[in-house]
C-alpha cells in the first residue's frame, strides 16, 4: 500500500491514537461537533445542471437546519434557510423543485427567488413589519467546478476551491462542469456515528481484508494520503481478470475516455473533504457522497452519480457495472461500521492505536483534537459539558 507520511511540526503524545470511543457516542460531544464542526463546514448540495432553469431549487437539511438553493429570474443561484419570516413555517417539501415564487403553505407569504418579501396577505394588520427588513435568511454558497455547496457559518475557514487547491490539476482532465446527473440523490440511514463512517472511508488497511471485490481489481495499488483539508485514496485497475462477472466484465467493456490522459483511463480516484464530504471519481463517473450527521449514533449518507454524455453501449455497461461493484463495497462497509459502532459501547474499549499507515485517520484525529480539546480525554467528562 502506497502511503504518505503525515509530519507535524510539534509532537503530540495523542498522535499515535485514535479518537476516544465515547466521543462517538457522547450527546455533549455531538452538540460540540455541531456547532464546531457542521455549522462552519461546506456541505455539498447539488451540480450547477440540477439547478439549470430560473426557478430550480434543491434543498439540503442538516444540523436542524433546512437550506434552499435556488437559481433567480437573473441566473443567479442564491442560497436561504427553508424558514418562513412569519411564524417559522418551512416554505417547500422535499429534495428538489421548481417554482417562480417561494410561497408559505401556512399563510401565504410569498417571497421572489432572490429571497425579497413581496407579498404578505393584509400587511396593514401587522404593524411591526418592515417588508424590507423580513426577506429569507440567507446562507453563504459556493460553486466550486460545477458542485454548489453551502455553510451555515463562516468561522474564517478555507473556501472550497482553497481546500481543493493542491488537486486542481489532477481534477481539471474530469471536466466537473459539464457533468450531469444519473439518476436522484439516494438517502441511507445508518445506526453509527458520522466519524465511523469517515473513518472507513479513509481507511486502506481494511481494503485487503474486507473488501475482495476492490482487492481483485486493485491488486496492492491502493494508495492513501493526507493533505491539510483533504484525503485522497486511489486505486488502478489491474490486467489480471477477476474471478467475479462483474468485476471482469468492467474490466473488459470500460471504454477509452478520449478526454482523459493514460494513466486516468484505468484509475479510480477518491477524495474526502474536511469533515464529510467525498468524491468518488472514475473514468466512466463521479459520485459525491456525504454523511450528514442525525444525532450522537446516527447518520444519513446523501449520494448520487453524475457523468458526461456517452451513448457508446459499453459505457453504458460500464456505468451500471460499476453500481453492482460498489454496492457490494458499500454492503461490506456497512457491516464493518456497524461492527465498530457497536464494539465502541464496550467499556473494556477506549482508544486504540493507530499505524504510520493511517495517515488521514491520524491527521483527522488530530485535528478533532484541535478543535474540541475534551476529545483528548480517556473518560467522557461530566455531562453538560458542551453548554
Amino acid at each position: 500500500m502506497a502511503t504518505a507520511p503525515l509530519h507535524s511540526a510539534n509532537a503530540d503524545p495523542l498522535d499515535g491514537w485514535s479518537l476516544p470511543a465515547w466521543t462517538y457516542s457522547d450527546p455533549d460531544f455531538y452538540a460540540a461537533e455541531v456547532e464546531r464542526i457542521f455549522r462552519p463546514s461546506w456541505q455539498v448540495v447539488c451540480h450547477d445542471s440540477d439547478i439549470a432553469n430560473p426557478g430550480d431549487w434543491h434543498s439540503i437539511d442538516y444540523v436542524g437546519e433546512s437550506v434552499i438553493l435556488v437559481r433567480g429570474t437573473d441566473a443567479i443561484v442564491r442560497a436561504f434557510t427553508n424558514v418562513c419570516r412569519h411564524r417559522g413555517s418551512r416554505l417547500v417539501d422535499g429534495a428538489a423543485g421548481c417554482a417562480k415564487k417561494l410561497v408559505c403553505p401556512y399563510h401565504a407569504w410569498t417571497y421572489e427567488l432572490d429571497g425579497r418579501l413581496t407579498g404578505v396577505p393584509d400587511s396593514a394588520s401587522y404593524p411591526t413589519l418592515d417588508k424590507g427588513r423580513a426577506g429569507l435568511a440567507p446562507v453563504e454558497a459556493e460553486n466550486w467546478r460545477g458542485f454548489w455547496f453551502v455553510r451555515l457559518e463562516d468561522d474564517g475557514g478555507p473556501s472550497v476551491a482553497e481546500m481543493m487547491a493542491p488537486y486542481e490539476a489532477m481534477i481539471e482532465p474530469y471536466r466537473f462542469e459539464e457533468l450531469g446527473a444519473l439518476g436522484r440523490v439516494t438517502l441511507r440511514p445508518r445506526d453509527v456515528n458520522w466519524k465511523n463512517v469517515g473513518d472507513n472511508y479513509s481507511d486502506g488497511l481494511h481494503i485487503p481484508v474486507a473488501h475482495p471485490g476492490l482487492t481483485r481489481l486493485f491488486g496492492k495499488s491502493y494508495g492513501v494520503e493526507a493533505e491539510s483539508q483533504v484525503d485522497r485514496m486511489w486505486g488502478d485497475l489491474i490486467d489480471r481478470p477477476s474471478a467475479n462477472w462483474s468485476e471482469r466484465l468492467y474490466q473488459r467493456l470500460l471504454p477509452p475516455v478520449p478526454h482523459l490522459p493514460a494513466n486516468r483511463q484505468r484509475h479510480w480516484l477518491y477524495f474526502k473533504l474536511w469533515p464529510n464530504v467525498a468524491f468518488d471519481i472514475y473514468p466512466d463517473q463521479v459520485d459525491f457522497m456525504q454523511w450528514l450527521p442525525t444525532g450522537p449514533t446516527s447518520c444519513l449518507i446523501r449520494e448520487i452519480s453524475y457523468v458526461l454524455p456517452d451513448d457508446r453501449r459499453e459505457m453504458r455497461a460500464a456505468r451500471y457495472l460499476n453500481w453492482r461493484i460498489n454496492r457490494q463495497v458499500n454492503a461490506e462497509d456497512t457491516a464493518l461500521i456497524t461492527r465498530v459502532q457497536q464494539g465502541m459501547a464496550s467499556r473494556s474499549f477506549s482508544m486504540g492505536p493507530l499505524s504510520d499507515k493511517e495517515v488521514c485517520l491520524r491527521h483527522f484525529c488530530a485535528r478533532m483534537r484541535e478543535i474540541i480539546p475534551e476529545a483528548r480525554l480517556e473518560q467522557a467528562p461530566v455531562a453538560g459539558w458542551s453548554r
